[in-house]
């Protein structure tokens, strides 16, 4: 049994080391695209594309590692997008908008999670809907503060061009997942994922199951917060639109495509669902029509997503 144990822990620890390899690999070619392409809207449509990476990374952490399967994500981007837009819009600096988007995000995915992670399966899953319907309502309806469905304008982060706001993303999203990496290394790492694989037997050998639960659904929500506030500067917009449960089902549907669970599977499903998502968007309707099919073929053929059909053939 020993020696099964430490194939199998060599075998965890060559996995993730490819994983990091192929992330490196993955953001150096992505670093080096805007040398070939030069339209601003593709470069502006990979902006965006590293904007959903963010939130499928956040979401990940708690549904693809922790196994508590939120629906607020896009919530949670469009809280640290309005926590920014009102802080800048109060003469504050757009750094300190970012942080404080941040910080709100944090706070109330910490306080939603000791609430609520105590519930299990689907319960969690439509007590957070609910809670994502209610700040959406609420954010449409406030007018005197958020100026309802009209959005808030928000000052620019840079000005002249998208290639500043295309290497900031870059940066802030090949460093979230080198945390990402030593946070699924360390010892926490492994309490969120015995929680997921098992919940009785992880609190029967000792690990605190509502701490480490709560602890990651205050992280993924900051993840997200951090992608709606550096989000915002860039398209210049709040808006309750950025909170719909359509883009929470973009942003979970980014993870089944890509490979949850996995380092390299939120960057592989946003990239590819993005760009595809604008080649087919000149069919006008039916593009929504291939990208369910597109969505029907990974479920349906390898559920463990593009990444995981990678990995299978990679080891024969």
């Amino acid at each position: 049994m020993g020696t099964v144990r430490r194939k199998s822990q060599r075998s965890v620890k060559q996995r993730r080391r490819i994983d990091l390899l192929i992330s490196l690999l993955f953001w150096g070619g992505v670093a080096l695209l805007p040398l070939f392409i030069t339209l601003p809207y593709w470069r502006s449509t990979l902006i965006v594309a590293m904007y959903y990476t963010l939130l499928t990374m956040g979401w990940n952490l708690l549904a693809g590692y922790t196994g508590q399967f939120s629906m607020a994500p896009a919530a949670f981007g469009m809280i640290g997008a309005y926590t920014s837009a009102l802080l800048t819009l109060q003469e504050f600096s757009p750094l300190v908008g970012i942080l404080g988007g941040i910080g709100v995000t944090f706070g109330v995915g910490w306080l939603l999670g000791h609430l609520c992670l105590r519930l299990r399966g689907p319960y969690f899953a439509l007590t957070t809907l609910a809670f994502a319907e209610i700040v959406r309502l609420v954010i449409a309806n406030e007018y005197e503060i958020t100026r309802g469905d009209l959005g808030l304008s928000v000052p620019p982060l840079y000005q002249g061009g998208e290639l500043p706001y295309y290497y900031t993303f870059l940066l802030i999203c090949l460093g979230v997942q080198l945390c990402l990496y030593f946070l699924m290394q360390s010892r926490i790492g492994l309490y969120l994922q015995a929680i997921r694989e098992d919940e009785v037997a992880a609190q029967g050998r000792g690990v605190d199951v509502v701490k480490w639960k709560t602890m990651a659904s205050a992280l993924s929500s900051a993840l997200c917060g951090l992608a709606g506030a550096l989000y915002v500067h860039f398209i210049q917009l709040a808006s309750p639109d950025m909170g719909t449960i359509l883009q929470t089902g973009l942003i979970i549907s980014m993870n089944v495509i890509g490979g949850m669970g996995t380092l390299v599977g939120p960057l592989i499903g946003a990239f590819l669902v993005q760009v595809t998502a604008e080649y087919v968007r000149e069919f006008g309707f039916y593009h929504m029509i291939i990208f369910a099919l597109l969505m029907m073929i990974v479920v349906r053929f390898f559920r463990e997503g593009v990444y995981g059909l990678f990995l299978r053939v990679y080891h024969g």
